[in-house]
């Protein structure tokens, strides 16, 4: 089926653009937003105007008629938690975002608003594709261990679902008949167990797991209440540091995995031990999350930036191999071609378009 799809993808410091025929890119870019530019804003959604130009201006400069495109696809963000699917996005997603109803803030949340007010203007429909608070857990998946505070479904969830729906394929196995443990290695870090076409359990990149380059993860509980009573910080600031300034970041000083290579092949020894730590961590959650499966999974899945890396890849693999399973390899990520099959799929009937309203209705 061809149509020409506009996909959008805000990040922390980028926005992504790129126009699709079909399932072609007939461009893709990434407009990147240096710390000078983003400081002035108090509010991520402050960056509105400047994200939304970033969109049109790109488009410009790869000469594609807006009056061409047919539709919008992009990331949702973490909104109210909902079952993964291709949602429209309508007046109450666009509403609730401004209106603060949303889990915590992130530049993501910027694509639907964008989205919305383009497909006005162009009157085309505009859809988000597996939120960053897809939440389809378990309930024993949601118990914390202390009364009150609750595991939330925060994650990467269109990458993950991305690469499991792909290796479905490759093993000519139904989705839905199929255990998958699938790791998204990026800036954040999702590990994840899909069972039976849902994911059923993953980590909250800001709250669990394994450090990343620039999150903590997992932090020993006592030393982050001697943090949070110490006086010397705020609570945004302290945020702050968990969520952008942590893990490699807050060991080493860059969260590029590439200098920390270069540092390593420098005989670097703090390099050589929270190198070895990242490795180690992210093996052993994905060793726990294969408990998460319920059974024998069908994969290990692996994709996001870390797996660009060579050397990274090898090292996780060897502390995989006891496992003795199937690893399948996702370099990079592929996000944008994502959000264009899946917008196609629904636009083709081959899958189903979800509904925000009814959804957050039946929710409460």
């Amino acid at each position: 089926m061809q149509m020409w799809i506009l996909v959008i993808n805000p990040g922390g410091g980028s926005t992504k653009v790129a126009v699709f025929n079909g399932t072609k890119p007939a461009f893709s870019e990434t407009v990147e937003h240096p710390p000078n530019q983003l400081v002035r804003f108090g509010h991520v959604l402050d960056q509105y105007e400047l994200r939304k130009s970033a969109v049109l201006l790109t488009l410009g400069k790869h000469k594609q008629d807006p009056k061409r495109l047919q539709a919008i696809a992009t990331r949702g963000g973490p909104l109210k938690p909902l079952p993964g699917g291709v949602y429209r996005i309508t007046p109450r997603v666009a509403a609730d975002i401004r209106h603060g109803e949303y889990q915590t803030v992130h530049p993501a949340l910027l694509g639907p608003l964008i989205g919305f007010e383009l497909s006005q203007e162009l009157n085309i429909p505009a859809y988000f594709v597996d939120p960053e608070s897809t939440d389809e857990f378990r309930d024993i998946a949601r118990v914390s261990g202390f009364k009150g505070i609750q595991r939330v479904a925060l994650s990467h969830a269109l990458s993950c679902r991305t690469v499991a729906q792909e290796t479905a394929r490759k093993l000519k196995k139904p989705y839905e008949k199929c255990r998958f443990v699938v790791a998204h290695l990026g800036t954040g870090i999702t590990v994840a167990a899909h069972v039976g076409g849902r994911q059923v359990d993953a980590t909250n990149a800001n709250d669990d797991g394994p450090f990343s380059p620039q999150r903590t993860g997992a932090l020993p509980l006592s030393g982050i209440v001697r943090a949070c009573f110490s006086g010397h910080y705020t609570e945004a600031a302290l945020l702050d540091l968990l969520t952008n300034r942590g893990g490699l970041v807050s060991y080493l000083g860059t969260g590029d995995i590439r200098r920390v290579e270069t540092a390593l092949d420098g005989d670097n020894k703090q390099a050589e031990l929270v190198y070895r730590a990242l490795v180690y961590q992210v093996a052993k959650e994905i060793g726990a999350y294969v408990v998460a499966c319920e059974g024998k999974p069908d994969a290990i899945i692996l994709t996001g930036g870390l797996t660009l890396s060579k050397r990274f890849l090898a090292d996780l693999k060897k502390w995989l191999a006891p496992l003795g399973l199937k690893v399948v390899v996702y370099p990079g990520e592929a996000e944008m071609s994502a959000l264009a099959s899946r917008l196609l799929a629904v636009l083709s009937g081959k899958d189903k378009e979800r509904s925000y309203d009814k959804e957050i209705s039946l929710r409460g």
